[in-house]
């Protein structure tokens, strides 16, 4: 099963599978996301993977939001440490490009950014490079089983 599918399942035991929109154009990047879908890159809501320490977490943000190296220090106490790109499918699950929070490899945490508050309606990639699912943020956090909302972002 292709991860687009793991995905479909896994919104399916949330009532969201009929969500995801798969793109004839690439959503592999914030822009061609954007441009896909035919909306601002701020609302997609990119899944930034990191290593805090020895263990993986997903911060969900805007799109187009940049992290803020101290603020993430003093969140997760550990410079911010992306996941190498060669590894992040190992680690998350997802290939870059289609990196999500949903279907992912068990022992990840999940976090909100506040940057996401701006927008009522996201689309977080559905686990390859042409797809998005529309959420509301309230979905976003239920279904991404968000562990609660950081600010880690510039401003």
């Amino acid at each position: 099963m292709n991860t687009i599918e793991q995905v479909r399942e896994y919104l399916a035991s949330y009532g969201l599978a009929d969500r995801i929109i798969e793109t004839e154009r690439s959503s592999e990047t914030v822009e061609a996301a954007a441009a896909a879908l035919g909306c601002e890159p701020g609302r997609i809501a990119k899944s930034l993977a990191f290593m805090a320490g020895e263990k993986p977490v997903i911060v969900l943000a805007k799109g187009d939001a940049r992290v803020d190296n101290k603020k993430y220090k003093a969140v997760f106490q550990t410079k911010a440490r992306m996941i190498p790109f060669d590894r992040v499918e190992e680690v998350i699950g997802h290939a870059p490009g289609g990196v999500c929070p949903f279907a992912i490899r068990d022992g990840i945490d999940v976090y909100m950014d506040e940057s996401l508050r701006l927008y009522d309606i996201v689309y977080p990639a559905a686990g390859n490079d042409h797809s998005a699912v529309r959420l509301t943020l309230e979905e976003l956090e239920k279904a991404s089983r968000a562990i609660g909302w950081v600010d880690v972002c510039k401003e």
